[in-house]
């Protein structure tokens, strides 16, 4: 099952038998997890380094954990402890880390473009797990496998992605994905965090009201207000941006349908998402967590250029 790219850089570069192969890859290893060993020998010699220039909490620990449930070789490297101090340049620390021979790089960065630039000096498999406001890709695809669990196919389902659309690379990365897996996008927040161009060049739907997107869709996916990429304010308040913009139970208890509610985390409670809809019956958030190692597990193991006949 050979997929068309060597490194994992966006949904925007894999094609949609890519998607469906690593999903269905995903599938298989969450069985694994659920047995009592959750370990399997898949990469025992392969050498996987986690290169993170920007803070993370449940991205790096899930690729973590993906790596330890594969028996790979990891190297953990944080910028905040390094020469990238006191100015050595990406490539040069890169470089210094595949002199150690190791085969995958797992890279979050902010600025956009990141995981692209090394992808063409380097040749070592990159995994991109972030970078700036473009992509997140392996997010996207524990958000699909989070949705297909629940709805059995993707092709013709409803999907809003709510919130602070603009700074957000997992909006970018789902609206690729669901496009190409044939479902229908809206996005839906204030008109200052949602980009002009969106409409036209992604060919989804634009929608201020998000009482009337969640009486649109069947997912509702709510990003996270991303304060810190904000440059300027782009609403009056936290609390006015929940009361006008936040999902809560007395809004979803108002609609005529039950749809299901996602994030993919941190959550800022009391928002964009209220306690009892995040706790709530129709959130399935844990299940994208869970979902997450078995996605990365799929996409280390597919993109070390294993045979995947061989374990």
């Amino acid at each position: 099952m050979a997929l068309s790219t060597q490194h994992l850089l966006g949904i925007k570069d894999i094609t949609k038998k890519d998607i469906e192969i690593i999903l269905s890859t995903a599938h298989q290893f969450k069985e694994v997890l659920q047995r009592p060993v959750k370990k399997v020998p898949s990469l025992r010699d392969v050498t996987i380094v986690n290169l993170f220039f920007e803070n993370s909490t449940r991205t790096r620990m899930s690729f973590e954990l993906a790596e330890k449930r594969l028996s790979a070789d990891t190297l953990n490297f944080s910028a905040a402890a390094s020469s990238v101090k006191k100015g050595e340049t990406l490539l040069d620390t890169v470089n210094n880390i595949l002199s150690m021979k190791v085969d995958m790089v797992v890279m979050r960065h902010s600025a956009s473009g990141a995981p692209h630039f090394l992808a063409k000096h380097i040749n070592a498999a990159i995994v991109n797990a972030g970078d700036g406001i473009n992509e997140h890709p392996t997010q996207a695809l524990l958000d699909a496998l989070s949705m297909k669990e629940k709805f059995g196919k993707l092709e013709g389902l409803k999907v809003a992605i709510i919130g602070d659309v603009m700074h957000s690379r997992v909006a970018l990365s789902n609206i690729y994905l669901l496009k190409k897996m044939g479902a229908e996008v809206m996005v839906a927040g204030p008109p200052t965090l949602i980009p002009k161009y969106m409409a036209q060049a992604l060919d989804v739907r634009v929608e201020y009201s998000v009482k009337k997107a969640l009486a649109w869709c069947d997912v509702a996916n709510v990003l996270r207000i991303q304060l810190e990429r904000q440059n300027q304010p782009l609403f009056s308040s936290l609390r006015e941006y929940n009361l006008a913009y936040g999902v809560n139970r007395k809004l979803l208890e108002s609609l005529d349908k039950e749809i299901v509610i996602m994030h993919p985390g941190p959550i800022n409670r009391g928002v964009e998402l209220d306690s009892d809809v995040a706790d709530g019956p129709f959130s399935i958030i844990l299940n994208q967590v869970e979902n997450g190692v078995a996605v990365r597990m799929a996409a280390l193991y597919l993109y070390s250029g294993k045979d995947i006949s061989e374990s």
